[in-house]
């Protein structure tokens, strides 16, 4: 009976320095089985690419898959809420851009979560120039000439969102709160149906990265106005910016990032973070991100909340100013 208990409670005391040393370095055994990558957005979209670029290299570091689970909606809070609520194990991430990560309960009017409270910062993953594009039955050839018809007839030209709060969204409200300019924004679920709608003559335009827009630029399905980036694109040099058209010093641009839940292991965000941006770093990959019309660009978890801090900061100003809402 003393052999018996002796032998439980040696188990008992194994067991627990083995918990107790898994809790202390939880990295070091991490990951062990598939990790799910939570989207904000359906396929095909701006996201959904970057998504599906480092998803693939993940698995070839850590010889575990990393699964892309789409799930949009609500502006992104249907994914975000899901991420923020899982168990902080490092199986569950958050990636998102602008609008989900930083706005969407803001304009959704719905505190579904607080990307300050709820997330833990992880790290960037790419950078977009976004641009006005147009159907190209439409008339208009330049910005101005835009510009002018959308004073002249407020309401009447129709834009594609991929979603109230996104900086394509943004950008527009923006712009109609600088000009006096006015159209109608119809809110998609993600880019592919505001695309598709664009594409189809539904609506007139759009604001969209160029990584989705570039290959219908180029087929003449879209024709490109402006840009917003700080300067001239080298795939779009014919296109000025909008700081040449009257709003020195603007530029705007869709980030890609990853998020975890907040109480995620420190080594394991650490870990995470490191391995994303050493692809990221990879010429192939930057090469990948180039040819959807991005810029790969890593940040270690301390730098992104500070980007998302100033991110936040600027276009919440924004938000309020214009009141925008999704209701």
């Amino acid at each position: 009976m003393k052999a018996l208990t002796l032998l439980a409670t040696t188990a008992i005391a194994f067991g627990q320095f083995s918990a107790a040393a898994y809790a202390q370095a939880p990295a070091q055994n991490w990951p062990d089985k598939p990790v799910r990558l939570v989207l904000p957005y359906p396929p095909g979209g701006n996201v959904d690419s970057a998504a599906r670029v480092i998803s693939e290299q993940l698995q070839q570091v850590f010889k575990q898959p990393f699964i892309v689970d789409n799930k949009p909606g609500a502006g992104g809070l249907i994914a975000g809420e899901q991420v923020a609520k899982a168990a902080p194990d490092g199986y569950t991430f958050f990636m998102g851009a602008n609008g989900p990560i930083l706005f969407s309960p803001l304009i959704f009017r719905r505190a579904a979560y607080d990307w300050k409270k709820d997330f833990t910062p992880v790290g960037s993953v790419s950078f977009t120039p976004l641009l006005l594009q147009v159907n190209p039955k439409l008339p208009y050839k330049t910005f101005g000439e835009f510009l002018a018809a959308a004073k002249s007839a407020p309401g009447r030209i129709t834009m594609a969102s991929p979603g109230a709060g996104t900086t394509n969204h943004l950008v527009s409200e923006y712009l109609q709160s600088a000009t006096g300019a006015k159209w109608t924004t119809a809110h998609y679920k993600g880019n592919a149906p505001a695309t598709t709608d664009l594409l189809g003559g539904q609506v007139d335009f759009n604001f969209d990265q160029l990584s989705v827009a570039q290959p219908f630029i180029a087929q003449g399905r879209t024709r490109a106005l402006v840009v917003t980036s700080a300067k001239r694109l080298p795939s779009l040099p014919e296109v000025p910016t909008l700081a040449e058209s009257g709003f020195p010093g603007f530029s705007a641009e869709t980030f890609t990032g990853v998020m975890a839940p907040a109480g995620t292991p420190k080594d394991i965000v650490v870990k995470f973070s490191a391995a994303l941006q050493k692809i990221l770093a990879d010429k192939a990959v930057q090469d990948k991100f180039v040819n959807l019309g991005a810029e790969a660009r890593g940040m270690t978890p301390e730098q992104f909340g500070q980007f998302l801090a100033k991110e936040d900061a600027q276009w919440t100003q924004v938000i309020k100013a214009s009141n925008i809402s999704a209701e």
